[in-house]
């Protein structure tokens, strides 16, 4: 069973489903309250700027009209590498997943590499859990601002937050932040970063030796109810060509034939990193 997304965000925790549906959630609206952005409804229903701002491409971002609905996209298909006991980050979307042992999934909007190749691909583990972590610039990055200190010690200034799970690349981390409008973009020089009330979740469901799985899945596939669902993500990145892909993922899948070309064309040309239902009525 999966469980009505809304409900659960309305309540204040990060979201969980039981796990066992490849289809999770469940599409929401917000009316948009005077003084309101996107970035701030982003974050209140647990989503990154990027999932909120391709749903909603019709609205400023930053000044949306008071009054109008907001689209909230809460709703997802789990990317092919989702498993019991991994967690998988999917660049494309730039969001994690976490299906803990038992099964309960975790899943949380994350801020991640400008850089396509800054982030490696593959299965990583969870070498280390840090609290009150410090941040130590690397050398590329103190040459572009050559005025950061050596080190910086736990605090409001430092970028990691308040919790760091560091990979096995040494030099990756998934951790908080203190630049929560970061969540959802482009942004960082390789490591993975979330909400500052998320990371500490993540921090206490995973233990050491977890696997990592770093992944880029700008189109996915689902079957809910018998309906054919595809979920496109705007990725220049990625190296496949979208309608080629989502061609190869439908007939891997054996749904392709209960498939509308059309319905298809428009999902893909649309990005709007929401499931559509491209089954042919």
């Amino acid at each position: 069973m999966w469980l009505p997304l809304l409900a659960v965000l309305l309540s204040g925790p990060p979201a969980t489903w039981p796990g066992g549906d490849e289809v999770i959630g469940a599409t929401g609206a917000h009316r948009i309250g005077r003084g309101e952005s996107l970035i701030e409804i982003a974050r209140r229903y647990d989503l990154g700027f990027g999932e909120i701002a391709a749903a909603n491409p019709r609205l400023d971002a930053f000044v949306p009209p008071p009054g109008e609905l907001a689209i909230l996209p809460t709703a997802w298909i789990l990317p092919s590498a989702v498993e019991e006991g991994t967690v998988v980050v999917n660049l494309s979307e730039m969001r994690l997943y976490y299906l803990r042992p038992g099964p309960t999934l975790l899943t949380f909007p994350v801020g991640v590499a400008v850089e396509a190749g800054a982030t490696p691909l593959g299965v990583l583990t969870v070498e280390q859990k840090l609290v009150s972590p410090s941040w130590y610039p690397t050398s590329s990055i103190r040459r572009e601002d050559p005025e950061l200190p050596v080190a910086v010690p736990p605090g409001p200034d430092n970028p990691l937050g308040s919790h760091a799970l560091r990979l096995s690349v040494p030099t990756l981390l998934i951790h908080g932040t203190n630049r929560p409008y970061g969540v959802g973009r482009r942004v960082s020089h390789g490591c993975i970063r979330l909400y500052p009330e998320d990371i500490p979740q993540l921090y206490r469901a995973v233990r050491l030796g977890t696997p990592v799985a770093i992944v880029r899945e700008p189109v996915k596939v689902g079957v809910r109810d018998g309906r054919v669902l595809v979920e496109v993500h705007a990725d220049e990145a990625a190296a496949a060509d979208p309608a080629e892909l989502a061609q190869r993922l439908l007939r891997d899948r054996g749904v392709l034939e209960q498939v509308d070309p059309r319905k298809l064309a428009r999902a893909l040309a649309a990005r709007s990193g929401m499931p559509v239902d491209v089954t042919a009525d």
